[in-house]
């Protein structure tokens, strides 16, 4: 079901219908400030397992997890590096995805990780009220492997139709470019995937971060 979170008589029960959704190991589509995204509880390897296999994906390629705040990052990550901590207080809420070590003590299977985790807060008002419920997600674009991601709700249903129960529709996202990836767990840190924030942006925070050419 398409729920119309514009509609502020409609966003509550949405909400209630995404949560009670993931409680489920089921997965939803949900508005991010780039594309749509298809989620799962982070902590629910079954649930992740199923967001992998809708999209067509392998465990080599896990998703990344969306948090409600930074100071989510010292519950995730193990020794934050100091590259992580900065861009996250200057760019969170917005288009970073992080990639930081992850707590070995966490509970989760988000795929082949190596140890790492890849993080982001996401500024989009939908994603944030979900978040606070539920947790950390794991969020993907909403896409089939190779296709385009989504940028509406009515697209996100083209490509997955009745195996996602509930699509949380916020309009149009006119944003097309990814969250930038930094991976913080190399010295110095380095671009690892262009997207909205440039290297210069980037740089003026951690100057000693290398661009994805680099």
């Amino acid at each position: 079901m398409i729920y119309n979170c514009l509609d502020d008589t409609v966003a509550e029960a949405a909400l209630d219908a995404a949560a009670y959704a993931l409680k489920r190991s089921g997965v939803i589509v949900l508005p991010t400030d780039t594309v749509y995204g298809i989620g799962a509880d982070a902590f629910d390897a079954r649930a992740v397992a199923l967001l992998l296999g809708t999209k067509g994906r392998g465990r080599d390629m896990p998703p990344p997890v969306l948090v409600s705040s930074p100071a989510v990052l010292d519950a995730l990550a193990a020794d934050v590096p100091p590259a992580a901590r900065a861009l996250a207080e200057k760019f969170w809420p917005g288009p970073l995805t992080l990639i930081v070590p992850a707590r070995p003590s966490l509970t989760w299977d988000l795929g082949e990780t190596y140890g790492t985790v890849a993080l982001r807060m996401p500024d989009d008002e939908i994603a944030l009220k979900l978040l606070a419920r539920t947790g950390p997600l794991a969020v993907s674009s909403a896409n089939r492997s190779t296709l385009p991601p989504a940028t509406s709700a009515q697209e996100a249903e083209e490509y997955f139709g009745y195996t996602v129960p509930v699509y949380l529709d916020a309009g149009p996202r006119t944003e097309v470019r990814p969250s930038t990836i930094v991976d913080t767990c190399q010295n110095p840190p380095r671009i690892v995937r262009a997207g909205d924030l440039s290297h210069a942006e980037l740089g003026a925070v951690v100057p000693e971060l290398l661009d994805i050419e680099s």
